[in-house]
């Protein structure tokens, strides 16, 4: 059994704790958010924040996770994460949306630690997260529009 609180809600889930997050969040609580990209930590589309930082579900076992907050794309919530949310649609990010989830979550970490990003600050955060559809220069306008509409 281990217990878990994801997007502030407590679970306790009986699952192997070598168990990657991943699938617990997928297959045991129904968070299905969170993607499989390429099970290897590569590609960023299985990310979601612990204490606020960007990590890799498809790696991470339940046990490393066990009494930590985790957010995944279906809880983020806050300033950052609307501001993320509403500069994805108005600069229509996504193309086929699959890389998205992680895109966003590590969006929202980086516009929370620095709320002003320079080029190479967002390139550096998101560095981790594959975009198939090549979208770069979308997610990176995004993550600048998201600040200014955070700066006010």
């Amino acid at each position: 059994m281990a217990s878990i609180t994801i997007n502030g809600t407590a679970h306790t889930i009986d699952v192997d704790p070598n168990m990657p997050l991943l699938w617990a969040l997928r297959d045991v609580l129904g968070l299905t958010g969170t993607k499989f990209g390429c099970g290897l930590a590569l590609c960023g589309a299985c990310t979601v924040l612990m204490g606020g930082f960007p990590i890799r579900a498809c790696q991470t076992p339940v046990a490393a996770v066990e009494g930590q907050s985790i957010t995944t794309i279906e809880g983020a919530e806050g300033p950052a994460a609307d501001a993320v949310r509403d500069a994805w649609v108005s600069l229509d990010v996504p193309q086929c949306g699959y890389c998205q989830s992680g895109q966003v979550l590590a969006a929202v970490s980086l516009l929370e630690s620095n709320p002003a990003p320079s080029d190479a600050d967002i390139d550096a955060a998101l560095a981790g997260n594959i975009c198939r559809c090549a979208t770069y220069h979308r997610i990176r306008a995004a993550v600048h529009d998201a600040a200014d509409r955070l700066a006010g």
